[in-house]
C-alpha cells in the first residue's frame, strides 16, 4: 500500500502528553537505571535537528515527498524530547537545547564536518543516496520504535508506559514512510542496492551511536534488548530489514550489538 505523504502532513500533531499525571512522579518515582534510559532517548530526539541538517545538503532534499515527510518527522521527533523531557523535568533532571548544542560543540570538527561529508557522497552517488537514506531511517525508527515498546512494558508506570507508547506509534508511522520509500527506490535500482547494503554494513550502529558516548549507548541497549526475549526481538527486526530489496542474510542489529557484548552469554 502506497503511504500518503499528503495525509501524513495534515495528520502530523504533538504527542500528546497533557493528560499524564507528571506529578506522580514525585511520590512515584521511576528507577535510575529507567531514567538513564529516558534520558538518552530524550537527547536522542532532540539530536534529529543534526540529522535533518545533514539531510539537507544531500540529494534527498530534492525530493518533493522526502522533503515534506522530513519536515514533519523532525517537528514530531521534537516533540517527543519535548515530552521525555518533561518526564525528566519532574525527576528533577534537565535536559535543555542549551545544553545539547554544546554537548554538540564538544565534538569539534567531527560535528561540523558531518554535513560536509555527506554533501560530498550524497552528490557524488545522486539519487541513490536517497535510497541509502530511507534504509537507514527505516533501521533506526524500527529499533527506536521497539525500544519504547521494551520500555513501557518493563515500566509500566502509569505516567510513562502510555507516553512511551503514543511515541511508538508515531515512530510506527516514520517506518511505514521509510519502509515505502526505502522498497521502491532498492527494487529500482541494482546500484543502490549495492551501496546500500555496503554502507549499512559498514557504518550503521545503533540510534544514538555518534552521538552519544558509546559506554551510554551499549549500556542503554543492553537494558532494553538483553537477554534471549530482547535476542529474539532483534532478530525479528533484522528479518524486517533482510526483507528490503538486496540485503537479504544482512544480520545488522545483531551484528552491532553482539560486537558490544550484549549476548555474549546466549
Amino acid at each position: 500500500m502506497a503511504f500518503d505523504i499528503d495525509q501524513f502532513a495534515k495528520t502530523s500533531e504533538r504527542v500528546a502528553w497533557g493528560d499524564l499525571d507528571l506529578e506522580s512522579f514525585r511520590t512515584d518515582p521511576l528507577p535510575a537505571d529507567t531514567l538513564a534510559v529516558v534520558k538518552y532517548m530524550c537527547e536522542v530526539e532532540y539530536h534529529t535537528v543534526c540529522y535533518l541538517r545533514d539531510m539537507l545538503v544531500t540529494p534527498s532534499h530534492n525530493d518533493g515527498e522526502v522533503s515534506t515527510f522530513m519536515t514533519m518527522w523532525n517537528r514530531e521527533e521534537y516533540w517527543h524530547g519535548e515530552a521525555l523531557a518533561a518526564v525528566l523535568g519532574a525527576h528533577g533532571i534537565s535536559v535543555e537545547f542549551d545544553q545539547l548544542k554544546a554537548n554538540r560543540m564538544r565534538l569539534g570538527w567531527k560535528d561540523r564536518l558531518d554535513p560536509v561529508k555527506q554533501s560530498v557522497l550524497g552528490n557524488i552517488v545522486g539519487k541513490d543516496f536517497v535510497a541509502v537514506h530511507m534504509t537507514w531511517g527505516m533501521c533506526n525508527e524500527r529499533s527506536a520504535a521497539s525500544g519504547y515498546r521494551r520500555l513501557a512494558a518493563m515500566e509500566p508506570h502509569p505516567a510513562l508506559a502510555p507516553l512511551l507508547k503514543r511515541i511508538a506509534a508515531q515512530e510506527t508511522r516514520h517506518i511505514a514512510f521509510y519502509t515505502t520509500q526505502a522498497t521502491k527506490r532498492l527494487e529500482e535500482s541494482p546500484k543502490a542496492r549495492k551501496l546500500t547494503r555496503f554502507l549499512l554494513s559498514k557504518f550503521w550502529g545503533p540510534v544514538g551511536s555518534g552521538a552519544m558516548p558509546e559506554h551510554e549507548v551499549a549500556h542503554v541497549m543492553r537494558y532494553i534488548f538483553s537477554g534471549e526475549d530482547g535476542l529474539h526481538e532483534v532478530r525479528k527486526m533484522d528479518d524486517q530489514i533482510a526483507n528490503l530489496p538486496g540485503l537479504d542474510g544482512l544480520r545488522l542489529l545483531e551484528t552491532q550489538f553482539r560486537r558490544r557484548g550484549i549476548y555474549d552469554d546466549l
